[in-house]
């Protein structure tokens, strides 16, 4: 196993959400004010380890460039480093608008969500890394089998997040328009019913 990835599997092992098991209670995570979700209790947690994705392109800015978000990918998983989810970005197909998208491995149950609520508050937020996010999920699709898991959810909260955030511009000039930077970042995700 190279060292990046002995890093990883620590890391993972060390971050990763206790358990969600059908029937076990999860607790809400220690948020600030303007993300909690209130009215809903959270049913599954997992920690996804992925990129947030930018592109270079022409901008009115002072540079005339600057980086574009245009989406997470991720793999979330359980405590038992089980791949449980897939995050991403596609067009929802209840509003045909392109949203953030949790997929469930066990059932493909889907869900869509938009943001909804923000905190970049430095008591919670470490430096450089990505804002946490309540998201409310505008769109849901069963499994081919009537698979539920995600789409029972109807908020979403991003939390713990580490890496993420924008590149610096110094790597974003004319010559290198529409070249594509990948950010690593990692976060827990609690879904709510």
């Amino acid at each position: 196993m190279s060292g990046k990835m002995m890093a990883l599997a620590v890391g993972l092992a060390i971050t990763v959400c206790s358990p969600a098991y059908a029937g076990d209670e999860i607790a809400a995570p220690a948020v600030p004010a303007d993300i909690q979700v209130l009215g809903y209790k959270p049913f599954l947690v997992a920690h996804a380890v992925g990129t947030q994705n930018f592109i270079c392109v022409p901008a009115a800015t002072p540079a005339g460039v600057d980086w574009i978000f245009i989406g997470p990918q991720a793999t979330a998983f359980d405590s038992g480093l089980e791949q449980i989810i897939t995050h991403a970005q596609s067009v929802n197909p209840v509003s045909d608008v392109i949203e953030a998208v949790w997929q469930s491995s066990k059932d493909t149950s889907t869900v869509w969500a938009t943001k909804d609520g923000e905190s970049t508050d430095p008591n919670y937020v470490r430096p450089g890394a990505i804002a946490w996010l309540r998201l409310r999920v505008t769109g849901a699709q069963l499994g081919p089998l009537a698979g539920d898991r995600l789409s029972q959810a109807k908020y979403i909260q991003r939390v713990n997040t580490i890496g993420g955030a924008k590149p610096s511009l110094s790597g974003c000039m004319p010559s290198a328009f529409y070249t594509r930077k990948l950010v690593y970042y990692e976060a827990d995700y609690y879904f709510y019913r």
